[in-house]
């Protein structure tokens, strides 16, 4: 674990005094200099470790990008009663300002992509997608690793609207091939219907024997029977879009109250799965102009 200074990087104990170390000095003076020129704070660290000198005193050269942002934030550097100024003003918030900037422009995500993020998937392995700074989007697991095209955001927002506005215009395509119920009887059942057969046949009729057969056919019989919610989601799903015209831009509320995931292939096919279980995907069509795309729903 590493240790925490008791006297903060580019200063020392001398005489009962705090005063500048010179080459911890140096190194903040450089660290600010050159994070302004545009450098990250990686590539500050590892430059301090070219330097060689050690952030802490009497240990070895490691540095990390904790290290260095400390350095940045630390506003004993602008000086106090107990510490001599290291940094001016102009230049500690300069530094600070273009930190707090890029910090912010990292985190932000357009409003429309902060709730499809949660349901966007890999095809391929299910895994949650990964969306990168720059609008891309990717699956980071180890057996998709990188995909073939890149799906950016406006690729996923139109073709996630294509799909919606095919459906509106066309309820057909909610519909799933389910049944609510369905019965498949299996051996248990036959044997339990003989059993009951030969206890009625007998000429000493035993009621109780029977009522408790009875009983226990329908309990094999209830375990037969399979109950699927699928032709009721699929109501849902019409009475939801009832109503609903064409979309000129993704209404978010609606689609997640229809789509369970938005799914994103490796070859850029993008595709919706509904609450009802039916998928539909949008086929994009690379044109020979590059940037080019044809959305089609099927």
């Amino acid at each position: 674990m590493a240790k925490n200074r008791r006297i903060p990087f580019g200063y020392q104990m001398k005489n009962g005094e705090i005063v500048t170390e010179p080459r911890e000095l140096y190194a903040v003076s450089k660290i600010f200099a050159d994070y302004l020129k545009g450098n990250s704070l990686l590539e500050i660290s590892r430059s301090m470790q070219e330097e060689q000198i050690p952030y802490h005193p009497g240990e070895d050269f490691g540095w990390n990008k904790n290290m260095v942002k400390r350095i940045l934030e630390n506003e004993k550097y602008l000086g106090t009663e107990t510490y001599p100024q290291l940094i001016s003003a102009d230049i500690f918030h300069r530094a600070n300002n273009k930190k707090i900037k890029k910090a912010t422009n990292i985190c932000i995500v357009p409003d429309e992509l902060k709730e499809i993020r949660n349901i966007t998937l890999c095809a391929e392995c299910r895994k949650r997608l990964f969306r990168n700074q720059n609008g891309t989007w990717n699956c980071k697991t180890y057996r998709c690793s990188e995909f073939e095209y890149v799906a950016t955001d406006q690729m996923i927002l139109s073709a996630v609207l294509n799909i919606m506005n095919s459906a509106i215009a066309n309820p057909s395509l909610l519909d799933a091939e389910a049944e609510m119920s369905v019965y498949t009887p299996n051996g248990e059942v036959v044997k339990q219907k003989n059993e009951i057969s030969r206890l009625m046949d007998s000429t000493d009729i035993e009621y109780d024997r029977i009522k408790a057969a009875i009983m226990e056919l329908a309990e094999i019989k209830y375990d037969c029977c399979s109950y699927d919610d699928v032709p009721q989601k699929t109501v849902l799903l019409k009475e939801i879009m009832k109503g609903v015209k064409r979309l000129n831009t993704l209404d978010v509320d609606l689609l997640l109250k229809c789509a369970e995931h938005i799914t994103v292939s490796h070859n850029a096919t993008i595709g919706l799965e509904l609450i009802n279980g039916v998928k539909l995907n949008n086929i994009t069509e690379r044109s020979s102009e590059i940037g080019s795309y044809d959305d089609t729903c099927d």
